[in-house]
């Protein structure tokens, strides 16, 4: 342990001590104050003779007399299975007022890549309750799916129903690599208010969440730098749940923007050349690196799948964080305003959402096989009955005809009876398929052309779609 009295410069979230040898690179250090407060802090920037350290609980109180003790390893998360039902910090010390964590070991919580070649690819459905989601957007474990929002829109609420409600269907974990594993769900909070902290333990205790997951949680009026540290805190908890453990895990993030924000605050403080609208230049990389965690590897049971939540500035899509958190992850779930301010709950756009693995995750081992065929056919209806909305805006509802007011009345059930299903809906993907079929059957049979001619013949309700045809 390496102690030094050569502090040189505070500025913001950093701290620059003046060295007589080499220190390494994310090194763990411990700050003593003149008062004897100890803070933590992480190495930054390191050179032959001074480094910038980040310290995670604020700088408030250190001045030059303070003492800089170098610990000679990297910051660790002490892993155990008892960590689920316990919440903790944005730094990892627990909050609950229960007891001591006695780990098991202590993890780098920078983790590792994995092998690409070790890497299985994701192809099992997970099962969230919210059909848009399952039955538009579908959601792979192994796979990264973040949920794009915007400030004011409720992408708290989907996130806490889809950790209460995240399964992996019995004939999706029936294979002999799934059996005995469990589902368990880690959920990062960063730059949350104590409101909003309150609003998700209220959430999780009263619907029993908890017992299952691991929290962390890091507060608005916490030191921003805590916040690039919360993350990787929580991966390193998940990866141990999965690969050592056998769990399939859901990790949810939330919000990656206030993360980016902290990424951007300490680039000023070390007086870096800014990228795209004063981000750092490196937010790309540094943000695969947490994404990418995300997956599983080939010949363990269990997985790390990622639901990263982020609200876009100014409703911007092509904003640096949505954009490139698109480039690295598979698709995007799209919060749509418009939808919010009609009631809808929630007010997913299934239009602009997109999962890319969606394909290899749905029809083999599900109890129904139509649901590429199904998720098609009423992504091109509601598609269609979006634009003759447009036109009604200009010719008038009459000058449609038959064929087009069907679509219009079919875009309005959608949104009502299948995007519109309340925060307390968990359906299962019979049910939210059901409900795609009564809505398909409203069209005629000619306009199903992206539906197998047997599945018609077995599901499309004939009645039901002349009963439309009558009113």
């Amino acid at each position: 342990m390496k102690e030094y009295q050569t502090i040189t410069e505070i500025s913001g979230p950093l701290v620059f001590v003046e060295t007589d040898e080499p220190v390494g690179y994310d090194e763990i250090v411990e700050i003593e104050t003149g008062d004897g407060q100890t803070r933590r802090g992480q190495v930054l920037e390191s050179a032959s003779d001074h480094v910038a350290i980040q310290v995670f609980e604020g700088t408030e109180g250190i001045d030059r007399n303070s003492s800089v003790r170098f610990l000679g390893e990297t910051m660790k998360m002490p892993v155990t299975e008892d960590l689920l039902g316990r919440v903790l910090d944005g730094s990892g010390q627990p909050i609950d007022g229960g007891p001591e964590i006695v780990p098991d070991e202590r993890r780098d919580i920078v983790g590792e890549a994995i092998n690409p070649y070790s890497r299985e690819y994701p192809e099992e459905f997970i099962q969230t309750g919210v059909s848009a989601i399952d039955g538009m957007n579908t959601l792979v474990r192994g796979q990264k799916l973040p949920i794009f929002s915007a400030s004011g829109l409720p992408h708290n609420d989907l996130a806490l129903q889809i950790a209460r409600q995240a399964t992996v269907p019995e004939e999706e974990a029936g294979g002999e690599d799934d059996e005995g594993s469990e589902f368990a769900v880690i959920f990062g909070a960063m730059g949350i208010t104590q409101e909003e902290a309150n609003e998700f333990m209220a959430d999780f205790e009263r619907t029993g969440a908890l017992e299952r997951s691991v929290v962390f949680t890091n507060l608005a009026d916490d030191p921003a730098v805590e916040r690039t540290i919360t993350p990787r805190l929580a991966l390193t908890t998940a990866e141990y749940l999965a690969f050592d453990k056998g769990y399939h895990v859901l990790v949810i993030l939330t919000d990656m923007t206030n993360y980016c924000e902290a990424l951007r605050e300490i680039g000023a403080a070390r007086e870096e050349v800014p990228g795209r609208r004063g981000y750092p230049g490196y937010m790309y990389t540094d943000l695969a690196q947490l994404y990418e965690r995300a997956g599983r590897i080939k010949g363990r049971e269990g997985s790390v799948t990622q639901i990263p939540i982020l609200t876009m500035p100014g409703d911007d899509d092509t904003h640096p964080i949505p954009d490139l958190t698109g480039y690295i992850t598979e698709g995007q779930i799209m919060m749509d305003r418009d939808l919010h301010s009609e009631g809808l709950e929630p007010p997913v756009n299934v239009l602009p959402s997109l999962s890319r693995l969606m394909d290899d995750g749905i029809g083999e081992g599900l109890t129904r096989e139509d649901h590429a065929d199904v998720s098609d056919q009423m992504y091109a209806a509601y598609a269609e009955g979006e634009d003759l909305r447009d036109l009604v805006n200009i010719v008038g509802r009459e000058a449609l005809s038959e064929r087009d007011n069907r679509f219009l009345d079919f875009a309005d059930r959608f949104e009502a009876e299948f995007v519109d299903q309340g925060s307390d809906a968990d359906l299962s993907i019979d049910e939210t398929l059901d409900i795609g079929w009564d809505l398909l059957s409203m069209l005629p049979k000619e306009e199903l052309n992206r539906v197998d001619e047997e599945l018609i013949e077995e599901y499309y309700e004939e009645q039901e779609a002349e009963e439309v045809a009558a009113d």
